[in-house]
């Protein structure tokens, strides 16, 4: 029986000097948050962000929303590999750190790409359905205590095959840990048993990073 191999920091580096390169301002902003301290954690991971637009190129994908945004990352790294036309609308709650996504995106001329909503997601979500806004793709990376709302929106906002994808579902791989009981991994288990049981998409969890569940509405 085949196993998984381990997956190192070494290993992770070595992958990463053998894919794609980052954008100049891709880069840029992972060193403007090492600058953070802790909350840099909140940023996805290289891996991810590659892997995120290798997903957006082979599946012809022209218009994605972000629900949590940070300062900007992963919504950059979406809006570079969609199509001239494409369209990404990124959302977060907090205007400081979306002040700063919108200055790298400027920098990466991505501003014609990129429209972003600062508002409670919530309601920006029910505003965005109640205009009939459609997306290929949900990418979602926020507030965990409201994945199970997030989702249900995001069914509500994606197109029929379009795919929704959420960040952090193996939360450091406490998940897997009997004996970690806290708050915050036990909404992610909530949650991940709340996917598995959903029929309207099929659904697969990749250990990207810090895990990243992939659905397509059905």
């Amino acid at each position: 029986m085949f196993k998984n191999i381990e997956v190192t920091q070494d290993l992770l580096d070595y992958i990463y000097k053998h894919t794609s390169s980052l954008h100049p301002i891709q880069k840029e902003i992972l060193e403007y948050n090492k600058t953070l301290g802790d909350i840099q954690r909140m940023q996805i991971s290289e891996p991810q962000a590659l892997f995120l637009q290798f997903l957006i190129k082979s599946h012809n994908i022209a218009s994605c929303l972000e629900i949590g945004t940070f300062t900007g990352f992963s919504a950059l790294s979406m809006a570079l590999a969609l199509p001239i036309d494409g369209k990404l609308v990124a959302m977060d709650k907090d205007k400081e750190t979306t002040k700063v996504a919108q200055s790298f995106f400027k920098k990466a001329k991505m501003e014609n790409k990129i429209s972003t909503i600062v508002e409670n997601a919530e309601k920006a979500l029910k505003s965005l359905i109640e205009v009939n806004s459609t997306f290929d793709l949900v990418f979602i990376d926020a507030d965990k205590g409201n994945y199970v709302i997030y989702f249900d929106f995001a069914l509500n906002l994606v197109k029929r095959n379009g795919l929704i994808i959420f960040d952090n579902v193996l939360w450091r791989g406490d998940v897997a840990k009997k004996n970690v009981t806290d708050n915050q991994t036990e909404l992610i288990r909530k949650f991940n048993i709340y996917i598995k049981n959903d029929k309207k998409t099929e659904k697969t969890i990749l250990p990207i990073g810090d895990g990243l569940t992939i659905c397509r509405k059905l």
